[in-house]
Order: C-alpha cells, then structure tokens, then sequence
C-alpha cells in the first residue's frame, strides 16, 4: 500500500468538486489500514490534522484542498454470515457500493434492504449518516460492525445502541465534548457493516410515491423485488444521476415540526407535504418547502438547485469553470434564508462539509 501525495479528489466525491487531498492512502483490509499507522506516513508533520475518512464522496462538499491524510475505505466482501427461522444475518465490507449490494442481497434471496435501493454512497458510510428512504432507515435492519481505533489501532465492534443513531445521524457524527460523553467523529474507520433482515419479510409501502405505483400497476401486494424496482424507478425520475449531473443527493434533512406548528403551517399552505411520525413530531418535506419558495431550477454561480427536485442541488460547472464548494453552501444557505424567512424553520444539511 502507497501513500500518494496531491491527489485530485474531483473524481471521488460525486459533486465533482475541484479539490486535493494532500495524501491519500487506499485501504483494502484491515491490514492495510494497521500497516499505515505504523508508517512514518501516519506521523508526517506537515499533516494540519490527523485524517479524513473518505467511503463514496456521496455524503460530501468541499470547500477547499484537504490538507489531511485521506483514508480511502476500498473494503469489500459480501457473504450471508447466518439463516435462522427469524432472518438473515448479512454482512459487507465498509467499501461495498450501498445499491450494488442492496441488489446482491435480493438476488441471494434476502429481502429487507429494498426501499433504501439507489442510495448513493457505500456500505461504511451508511450507519454515520444513518441513511434511510421510503420509511426504511438503517437502523431498522442493522445488527453491528466492525471498526478500528484510529487512535490506538485497536478492533472493536458496536451494536444498534451503541451507535446512538437519529434522523441522519450517528455517534459517528458527534466527537466528544467532555470525559463522559461518547463521539467518534475522526476516531474510527468502520470496516465491516452486519444487517439483519427479518423474517417474515413484511412490505413497507407508507410513502405516497409507492401508494401512486401500486395505483398505477394495480398491484397491491408488491414482492420485495417489485418494491425495489419501484424506488429504483422513482429516484432516476427524480434525481439526477451523479454520473452526469455532480450532486451529494438530498442536500437538506426533512425537519420534524411539533402538531401545532405543522397546523399553523397548513393554515396558511394547506398543501404542504408532511408525515405524522412515531413520537407524535410531523416531519416536513424540505424540497416541497424549498420549491414554494421557488428555488426550484435557480442558480448561484456554478451550483443550482435540480429542476426536477428542489432537495437536490446540482454542479453547474464545466472543466473550464468547475464549481466549487463555495458556490454550493452560498446556495444552500441562501435557501436556508428563504425557508426561514418564510415559515419560521432552519434546514439543516445533509451532507459533510470540509
């Protein structure tokens, strides 16, 4: 394994943001990762922070170079680990495509995973941003992983709890504020990811994109691989291929508003998108709040906000004048503004912004 040293980080975050790292190590295994931190690599001077942990670049803007020591995690492996009469127990490496193996664990015959189908990103990054689509979020179907300790190389695992997953959200996202608080933001590198996918498989089919579907079709009771081609049909409608149109996906996170203030927002847009939750809380759509401030199709300089998706914000730019990570978060926080300004709540983005 080979540090390199001023890499183009362009081609690895799916924006396709103009940006280097300063080193970048690839990692294969584990071992390669151990091998690293006793390298004189690990303890270059020159590094203004320790490093920066990179999976798909789905999740990502970049504001400038990175003047770190980038950990690209290129972990594979899929295999079903156990089968009981209560599910499957399966397990990826951290660097397995997230779509690529929702669809190997339907082609195994384990269904579970299919409303978060054509999730960009990869499996490691999953439980940090605790991903979710189509009333599924990971931690509906997670079981532990494995990570190591980027402080003393030691392995450990966690489990659902210990992750302390919320709306988008992980311990993976907080870093400690005190001797007693738990954060492993820039701590850890997660190598393997464990799902457990019940049995007897049971639909979901609560969001309105797959009630209009199962309108369409006349299918009411959907296999799991109809449900995956459902979404998988859903999202290429609305939202643009990163492969074409540089984007981080949904930019902004849906808010959760209490029942007064949803009914104080009805009053006056009666046509408002929004979803009772468990906890008594209404989670907002942050695209339908976007668009009626009438983003949608706009552009700040080389970043623009989807024509097809108000929640999305795309890469305006070319090779000659590339956009840059400036340019997206002008955009995001002037819609910020407009949203509050509007109906008094603060979007917050999804997405890591370095």
């Amino acid at each position: 394994m080979l540090v390199e040293n001023n890499v183009a980080l362009q081609p690895l975050n799916t924006f396709g943001i103009a940006a280097r790292a300063q080193a970048l190590a690839r990692l294969r295994s584990e071992d390669d990762l151990r091998t690293l931190m006793a390298s004189a690599a690990w303890r270059t001077p020159s590094v203004a922070f320790p490093v920066f942990v990179l999976g798909g670049g789905s999740n990502l803007v970049l504001t400038g170079d990175v003047k770190a020591l980038v950990l690209k995690v290129d972990i594979t492996g899929r295999r079903l680990v156990e089968e009981t009469d209560k599910g499957w127990l399966i397990e990826a490496g951290a660097g397995e495509n997230w779509h690529g193996f929702v669809t190997w664990t339907l082609e195994q015959g384990c269904p579970g995973l299919e409303n978060m189908a054509l999730i960009p990103g990869t499996v490691g990054a999953s439980p940090v941003q605790n991903i979710g689509a189509y009333g599924v979020e990971l931690q509906d179907r997670f079981h532990s992983l494995d990570a190591i300790d980027l402080h003393t190389g030691q392995a450990f695992s966690l489990d659902a709890a210990q992750c302390g997953f919320g709306y988008r959200d992980s311990v993976f996202k907080h870093v400690p504020t005190d001797e007693r608080s738990f954060g492993l933001a820039g701590r850890a590198v997660i190598t393997r990811v464990r799902f457990w996918l019940p049995k007897p498989w049971k639909p979901v089919l609560g969001y309105l994109d797959l009630e209009r579907k199962m309108e369409e079709t006349g299918i009411r009771s959907p296999d799991a691989r109809q449900i995956y081609d459902w979404v998988v049909a859903i999202r290429r409608a609305k939202l643009p291929d990163p492969a074409v149109i540089g984007n981080a996906g949904s930019f902004f996170k849906n808010p959760t508003v209490t029942p007064e203030q949803c009914a104080d927002i009805i009053a006056r847009d009666p046509k408002v998108v929004h979803y009772p939750m468990a906890d008594g809380s209404i989670k907002l759509a942050a695209g339908w709040l976007i668009d009626a401030c009438g983003w949608k199709g706009k552009t700040m300089g080389h970043a623009g906000v989807y024509e097809k998706q108000a929640l999305v914000l795309v890469n305006k730019g070319d090779a000659e004048h590339p956009c840059t990570g400036g340019e997206v978060m002008t955009l995001a926080k002037a819609i910020q503004t407009s949203v509050y300004e509007r109906f008094g709540i603060r979007l917050e983005p999804e997405p890591v912004v370095l």
